[in-house]
């Protein structure tokens, strides 16, 4: 058992950990290990084996155990070692022991490598920026799943899939997710929004559409050290006619507190916040083509005009955008759309291993722009992660003489991949292929059984 374990670390080294190690190390996965005190057995699938064989699942197409144990086979194979067997049970009962808190440390101290990697050019007017926004993700219908995240409420029992809603705080310079909250379906955007203030470092400046413009929000986040970018809610009616002008369509105006507590705020929260804020509205057009909005009022807490001029405001605000495609990277690219968790606790460790392997692969987009001068946003992350696949054959088999030679061509390959940019490009949201004209289910599966043998 010790060989084959020890066989594997090496192998998984050499083929994602060589790749990934200036974002996550061996070194800190072993740290991680250690002070959290994780106790196992001598087994095939202790703690850092599990962990690469989970990330390597979810970063395949096919995320099934069955090609997961498959994969460590193949690792095994010609070592002069006792193979394994195919039954996953051994692998699926390592992943539920893996701790949470685990994940949750390797993805936010992926966060954080990367991060740190940031240089003042690109910041944005000296500031770096973060972008908030909300999703929501489908799992496997069983008991535990749809107790813990129900399904939508407009849907028969037994017709529908437990949904559970997650909000992602982005890095605008480095694309990675910096925090993560999950929570149930009918969980409003903003209260997701509280949960996760407590990651935004002084000096930040969060980015976010109108579901997160709200009085006592921009008040936090001012609280905080930081500063936000908002659009203005559609449930405020204000007029550029008010307030003091320090531009055009540029005003600074006085908002006045809520006469009543919101919801989803305590009565010791909203009598701690002051009577009034001074804000600044930036008002615009969008003119280009195929845009369904045709103007826009942008509320922030960046008061001076001569450090941040109502042309910067808008250009970043076009750039929130990103947050969608970020999302859409981990929702449809890696597949985080439907998971396959049975539990709740499965659920959502797989959540954070999707995130985890989502900035490994901003990480290694971010190596190869720096490396060889490409902007490592416009690099394909798709692209990345089918070359990633198809070198960790090649890196495996490879001798140390030859891996890092590997590695810097794999580096060099994935900057060919650039996306090209398409400043105000028109799709309109309409599908070409026609779906299978069966009927939406309306009862639970069985009935249609029982219903089809009585006929």
């Amino acid at each position: 058992m010790t060989n084959r374990v020890k066989i594997l670390k090496q192998k998984f080294s050499q083929s994602l950990g060589l790749p990934f190690q200036e974002i996550l190390p061996e070194s800190v996965i072993e740290q991680a290990i250690d002070e959290l005190k994780i106790k196992y057995r001598r087994r095939l699938f202790d703690p850092f084996v599990t962990l690469w064989v989970f990330l390597s699942q979810v970063l395949d197409v096919d995320k099934s155990c069955h090609n997961a144990v498959s994969r460590v086979i193949a690792y095994l194979v010609g070592e002069g070692v006792e193979i394994p067997s195919t039954d996953t049970s051994a692998y699926c009962q390592a992943r539920s022991r893996l701790p949470e808190e685990l994940l949750v440390r390797l993805f936010s101290k992926a966060a954080q490598s990367l991060q740190e990697k940031v240089t003042t050019e690109d910041l944005w007017c000296g500031r770096s920026v973060k972008v908030i926004d909300g999703s929501a993700v489908s799992m496997p219908d069983t008991v535990e799943n749809q107790t813990a995240y129900p399904q939508p409420s407009n849907q028969k029992l037994g017709c529908g899939f437990p949904v559970a809603k997650i909000g992602v705080i982005f890095s605008l310079a480095t694309g990675a997710a910096i925090a993560l909250v999950i929570d149930v379906l009918n969980t409003h955007d903003i209260q997701l929004a509280r949960k996760m203030y407590e990651f935004l470092n002084r000096g930040d400046v969060l980015l976010g559409d109108r579901a997160f413009c709200s009085y006592a929000d921009l008040v936090s986040i001012k609280n905080l050290g930081c500063d936000a970018v908002f659009r203005k809610h559609q449930s405020r009616k204000t007029t550029m006619r008010k307030g003091k002008i320090i531009g055009d369509c540029d005003r600074l105006v006085t908002w006045h507190k809520p006469q009543k507590c919101p919801q989803g705020l305590s009565e010791s929260e909203f009598v701690t916040l002051p009577c009034t804020l001074t804000v600044r509205e930036v008002c615009y057009y969008v003119i280009i083509p195929g845009f369904r909005t045709s103007s826009v009022s942008l509320i922030t807490t960046l008061l001076e005009s001569k450090i941040y001029p109502s042309l910067e405001l808008v250009r970043l605000y076009g750039e929130r955008w990103d947050v969608e495609l970020d999302l859409k990277h981990l929702k449809i690219t890696l597949g985080m759309d439907i998971l396959r968790g049975k539990t709740p606790q499965m659920v959502r460790k797989e959540i954070y291993v999707f995130l985890l392997a989502y900035n490994l692969l901003r990480g290694l987009m971010w190596s190869a722009g720096t490396t060889y001068g490409a902007p490592p946003l416009h690099l394909s992350l798709q692209g990345t992660r089918h070359h990633l696949t198809h070198f960790m054959t090649v890196l495996f088999a490879a001798d140390s003489t030859q891996r890092h030679h590997i590695y810097r061509t794999l580096l060099k390959i994935i900057v060919h991949k650039l996306v090209p940019v398409r400043p105000g490009r028109s799709e309109p949201r309409v599908r070409k292929r026609r779906p299978k004209s069966y009927p939406l289910m309306n009862q639970p599966r069985h009935l249609y059984a029982v219903q089809s043998q009585t006929a």
